[in-house]
């Protein structure tokens, strides 16, 4: 016998079903920019949050910049916001490579013949490369004293952690190859031209889950990359005007990071000013971006990359 429901629990149901459909309402869309400085440099970290990337280049940049980056990307002119990262122009082989059929059994191969039970040389070889990195980043490239002062301080602390990391071990990457393999394959990108084919959004859109693999894998080697996001603490320092200066904290791999960012006013809106330098200079096509670290590989301007 089925017992009829209480009074009392039938007034709940109206107030569940209202929870209900606000737990699966969308949230709003990312706006561009922010209302106030601050904001500019907190908006960017909730889309790098929660995986986001084409979020992120929305809310980076103004509207009609972000507009004439969606024709420079099906032109092969630009992959901002992907410039941003380190290596750029590896990441359509990246793709490609870990997208590959037997990826898992070829990369795994090629570990265990080069890094497995290789700590100490592998420790050693992320101290040396932090060093040089920290050094061209504070002598070289296209750099403004506000990205040589943050990126120096991010790759140092990113050296010391891979020094500690457990980088030789099999089974972790084992586990790190065959979670970012099949994200690869997942994002339909192997090719700079696919980049041009898909655009900007679409291809933004389509790296989100690879990024939130990735940083699963950073977090396999005590890496956590949304802790860190979390952690940030901006504040604002000083504002004239259309300009203004916010100053961000946070940890990274357990060390403090402490720099100050550049912030600009366009049409009501706040945005960083080194995103919106580099977004504007990756119009002019690959030959204009910044140089990449002496020994890498450069890639021919029709072939699309950055």
């Amino acid at each position: 016998m089925i017992r009829a429901m209480p009074i009392r629990s039938m007034r709940l149901v109206p107030l569940l079903a209202i929870a209900l459909l606000a737990a699966c309402a969308k949230t709003p869309p990312p706006q561009p920019g922010a209302a106030r400085p601050v904001q500019a440099v907190q908006a960017l970290v909730e889309r790098l949050r929660a995986n986001d990337p084409a979020g992120f280049a929305i809310v980076a940049i103004p509207p009609a910049l972000h507009a004439r980056l969606e024709t420079a990307w099906r032109t092969g002119r630009s992959r901002w916001p992907l410039d941003e990262l380190p290596l750029d122009d590896r990441l359509p082989a990246m793709l490609a490579t870990l997208s590959k059929p037997d990826a898992r059994t070829t990369l795994q191969r090629d570990f265990d013949r080069q890094f497995a039970n290789s700590g100490d040389e592998l420790r050693s070889t992320a101290t040396s490369l932090g060093v040089f990195a920290v050094q061209y980043i504070h002598n070289e490239g296209d750099y403004s004293p506000a990205e040589r002062d943050h990126y120096g301080q991010a790759v140092a602390a990113l050296s010391r952690w891979a020094a500690r990391a457990p980088l030789s071990d099999a089974t972790r990457a084992r586990r790190a190859i065959a979670l970012l393999s099949t994200a690869a394959a997942e994002t339909g990108i192997a090719t700079p031209a696919d980049f041009a084919n898909h655009g900007m959004d679409a291809s933004l859109e389509r790296l989100g889950p690879f990024l939130a693999a990735t940083k699963q894998v950073f977090g396999s080697y005590g890496l956590d990359l949304d802790a860190a996001f979390d952690s940030v603490d901006a504040t604002l320092v000083q504002q004239t005007g259309d300009t203004a200066r916010v100053r961000v904290r946070y940890l990274l791999g357990g060390e403090q990071i402490d720099t100050l960012l550049d912030v600009r006013r366009i049409d009501g809106r706040w945005y960083l000013e080194d995103y919106l330098r580099n977004a504007e200079a990756s119009l002019d096509g690959p030959a204009a971006a910044a140089p990449a670290l002496p020994g890498a590989a450069s890639t021919p301007a029709t072939a699309a990359s950055p």
